[in-house]
């Protein structure tokens, strides 16, 4: 069993900065992490990939946020985090970070990102 935590979100203003971190754990299998990823789900929407990285450090992003978040972190720490820059009210919605695993995957309960002004 891994457990996935995420901590970060709140309430910002439209151009604003915030960022998420997740962290891992779960003794030893926390080891075998091949990848982690944030998604995000806005009310009515369904859940939506926006960053990740995998076990040789490459990262993908969607291709609404590139340019404005970036993630850092790594599989072998079992963290990752993204900062968010030049938020928009559409990005609005639940966090999740996702953890993938040779034999299935663990998710996060989710931390709620709210741009307004």
């Amino acid at each position: 069993q891994v457990q996935v935590t995420e901590s970060g979100g709140g309430l910002v203003q439209p151009g604003g900065s915030l960022r998420l971190s997740c962290s891992a754990s779960g003794s030893r299998r926390i080891l075998s992490i091949t990848a982690m990823a944030w998604y995000r789900q806005a009310p009515g929407k369904e859940r939506e990939f926006v960053g990740g990285i995998v076990s040789n450090g490459a990262t993908k992003y969607a291709d609404s946020v590139k340019g404005r978040f970036a993630v850092s972190g790594n599989t072998a720490m079992a963290a990752l985090d993204l900062q968010m820059n030049s938020l928009k009210p559409e990005d609005t919605a639940v966090y999740y970070c996702n953890v993938n695993l040779p034999w299935g995957e663990s998710w996060g309960q989710g931390t709620q990102v709210t741009v307004s002004p």
